[in-house]
């Protein structure tokens, strides 16, 4: 399949697209791995585990149903035949059914969201009752986690052409416009007081900027909302001055400055999906193109400086297309998450400090071998959404 994302990646970078094409087609292979037939759901992780005999070997732990209402989300792209590769023999339309079905028994905001917005996506007759829930989960005037915040405007600027929507998109857009503070063009982890410790409730992480920006981008392609398109693209222009030299996607970051708290861990998702998808639906809203990010960021998928040995060659592989995934993040290693405690701490009295004998102490030189099964949905979504070429 060849999408106006991947055509524009081809032309601008010939390598950058025989990878986008090599991720797409792990994806396809590794996705049915993490499918339980029995459950009829995917599971939370597909983790790495070492055998006697020194053989890497991987186990499924958990079912996830975020996980599936986003692997839909990604997989409706592909033709029909090779959904039903994914899903046990059903479409993404058919599996988004038996998730809409679930819903009664769903009680997580977020997780009612995203199917809703898979409903919405795939056109399913049962769209409405999925709205219904997402109302009956999200009480007026309860804060609420900024990404699930995120994901309800997306599933309503979704359903806009499909059922009437208009009495619910104001307050939405309202609760997540809010959770920006001050002048900072990012977001806080959450839209209210009452969810995050006083001490910690400065830093913001990744998902909490590519999901809002993408609904609110979304938003204003579903109907015209400059104010929105602008708090977008002031986030990912933040976002994106941000990233690091070698493309990384830093982590967690002072929402009230707009600065970066602790880069570590970075994470294959952020480099290969989230921030493509998020960016990509900006620049089709209208908004600013941040293509060159968005080709830095995927590049650090094979050049990894964090695993470079001394030669230069890399001590380990992201991408391992023997297992089926990509590993899951690079990280410190460092005992109870020491640094990025130390740092979120720091950065309440003193933002700009930045305790550098921790960078020269606990290297990101690890890595961790796991993979989730959103991961491979949204890298669906990323580079088989959009315009098709």
């Amino acid at each position: 399949m060849t999408t106006t994302r991947l055509g524009a990646l081809a032309q601008e970078d010939p390598a950058l697209q025989a990878l986008a094409q090599r991720l797409l087609g792990l994806a396809e292979a590794g996705l049915p791995a993490m499918y339980l037939p029995e459950a009829g759901t995917f599971a939370f992780t597909r983790a790495g585990t070492v055998a006697p005999d020194g053989s890497r070997l991987l186990e499924l732990r958990g079912t996830s149903t975020r996980y599936a209402a986003i692997t839909a989300l990604g997989a409706r792209f592909l033709p029909e035949e090779r959904q039903r590769t994914l899903f046990g023999g059903r479409s993404a339309e058919e599996f988004t059914g038996l998730l809409v079905e679930r819903l009664p028994g769903v009680e997580n905001l977020g997780d009612a969201a995203l199917i809703a917005w898979a409903a919405a996506e795939t056109g399913h007759p049962k769209l409405s009752d999925a709205l219904d829930r997402v109302a009956a989960l999200d009480l007026p005037g309860r804060p609420q986690y900024t990404v699930e915040a995120a994901w309800v405007l997306s599933a309503l600027a979704a359903a806009r052409p499909l059922t009437d929507v208009e009495s619910r998109i104001p307050a939405a857009r309202a609760r997540l416009l809010s959770a920006r503070t001050g002048r900072s063009p990012l977001f806080a982890h959450a839209t209210g007081p009452g969810l995050v410790p006083g001490y910690r409730s400065h830093v913001a992480c990744f998902a909490d900027q590519t999901y809002p920006l993408q609904a609110l981008a979304r938003l204003h392609a579903s109907g015209d909302d400059p104010e929105a398109l602008a708090a977008a693209d002031a986030c990912a222009a933040r976002i994106c001055d941000l990233q690091g030299d070698g493309g990384q996607w830093w982590w967690h970051y002072d929402s009230r400055e707009g600065g970066v708290v602790e880069g570590y861990p970075v994470y294959s998702v952020h480099q290969h999906a989230m921030a493509p998808t998020a960016l990509f639906d900006l620049a089709e809203a209208g908004g600013t193109d941040f293509g060159p990010h968005i080709r830095r960021g995927l590049r650090w998928m094979t050049e990894v400086p964090e695993l470079a040995g001394p030669d230069g060659t890399p001590r380990e592989r992201m991408i391992r297309e023997d297992l089926g995934i990509t590993w899951r993040k690079v990280y410190r290693g460092d005992p109870k998450k020491a640094v990025r405690a130390a740092r979120g701490l720091t950065a309440k009295v003193a933002p700009h400090a930045r305790l550098a004998p921790l960078d020269l102490v606990f290297r990101p030189r690890a890595v961790d071998r796991e993979c989730r099964p959103y991961e491979f949905g949204w890298l669906l979504f990323a580079w088989l959404g959009g315009p098709q070429g």
